[in-house]
């Protein structure tokens, strides 16, 4: 019979491993240093890509397009068992220039993804030139997404344990027995880490080669009374969110700052400025909110998935940087099948935990 995980981390990662897990058969209790679906994954954007394929590793694109593949029928089958609309649309991300066209072309002929040069008019009135639409790349809202993961494990018998920090993992004989907060002493049959940025600090000397650090990015959120553009749109590393509703996110900033989650003016002035150089019209209108995130940073954007390799009940699904939310679906599905023993769909060996 199947047993009993305990997660640490209830953000998008190890809300989907829950919900992976519950659907298999497991019982499972999340444990949360804060409010479930407050941190990185509240706070980042919703774009569902790493931005520019191109620009990344084949370990990090093959898992990415892997989840990317899932969302629209998972973010359906959440909508109609929960209520709530995670807003997954397909807005497509209008690459603005400079980019590099030729190495994305050949990229995107390699893997089969739809690549159009436009006229940059047709999409955007007043601009001239041409850009890059990569018509099939989707987005979430994240607080919506979270909220309805969230009511979906708890609606399959799972338990999330809010404010309550993991201060020391008990290991004996080559497995975890035990996790210690200041309420309780929790234990199971298996332990999954999906802390974030938090994870190396948790693990401490158990975290082995696991190289994961808090990187700070902060972000603009505008209102219009109807969305000024439908596309996603990506300048360099500057990106703009429209929703349905007429708000726009603009984001972000990549600070190397330790565990100091404070917003600066700086970045605003710099993100306002940036955003003011495509829109200059943009320059009588103030961000209504301003907010900052850690994201959980790893060397190249390359998440850990799977087994400690001395604790046999330990596992790992943290890491992924940036991508999170987009690598969530997938990073799920390959932990069970490890869990399982079951075939991969694609090639594992660079999440390894080493």
């Amino acid at each position: 019979m199947p047993g009993e995980f305990l997660i640490v981390g209830a953000g998008a990662v190890g809300l989907t491993s829950a919900l992976s897990l519950l659907q298999s058969g497991y019982r499972v209790t999340l444990v949360e240093r804060g409010m479930a679906g407050q941190e990185a994954s509240w706070a980042g954007g919703g774009i569902l890509s790493p931005l520019c394929s191109w620009d990344y590793s084949d370990a990090v694109t093959r898992l990415a397009h892997l989840s990317m593949d899932r969302f629209a029928e998972a973010a359906a089958s959440l909508q109609s068992a929960t209520g709530i609309d995670p807003e997954y649309q397909c807005s497509g991300m209008l690459i603005l220039p400079p980019y590099q066209t030729e190495q994305a072309a050949e990229w995107c002929k390699q893997h089969h993804v739809e690549l159009r040069q436009v006229n940059l008019e047709e999409q955007l009135k007043g601009r001239n030139g041409e850009a890059l639409l990569l018509p099939n790349v989707a987005q979430v809202r994240n607080p919506r997404l979270l909220a309805a993961l969230r009511m979906r494990v708890e609606m399959l018998g799972g338990v999330i344990l809010e404010q309550q920090e993991v201060r020391k993992i008990e290991v004996s004989n080559d497995r975890v027995t035990a996790l210690h907060t200041e309420q309780s002493n929790l234990a199971a049959d298996g332990y999954i880490i999906a802390a974030g940025a938090w994870s190396k600090t948790l693990l401490a000397k158990h975290a082995l080669n696991l190289e994961v650090r808090p990187i700070r990015g902060q972000i603009l959120l505008f209102k219009f009374d109807t969305p000024p553009f439908r596309h996603i749109l990506l300048k360099k590393n500057l990106y703009f969110i429209p929703r349905n509703d007429g708000h726009v996110l603009v984001g972000s900033t990549l600070e190397d700052v330790g565990f100091d989650k404070s917003t600066t003016t700086e970045a605003r002035d710099s993100l306002v400025a940036r955003a003011c150089e495509i829109f200059p019209e943009w320059r009588d209108i103030k961000p209504i909110r301003h907010w900052a995130g850690f994201r959980p940073g790893s060397p190249d954007n390359i998440p850990v998935i799977g087994r400690h390799p001395q604790i046999f009940n330990l596992y790992a699904n943290t890491g992924h940087f940036r991508y999170g939310v987009t690598m969530s679906l997938a990073s799920a599905e390959l932990l069970l099948n490890e869990i399982d023993g079951k075939a991969q769909p694609i090639p594992v060996a660079e999440y390894s935990w080493h």
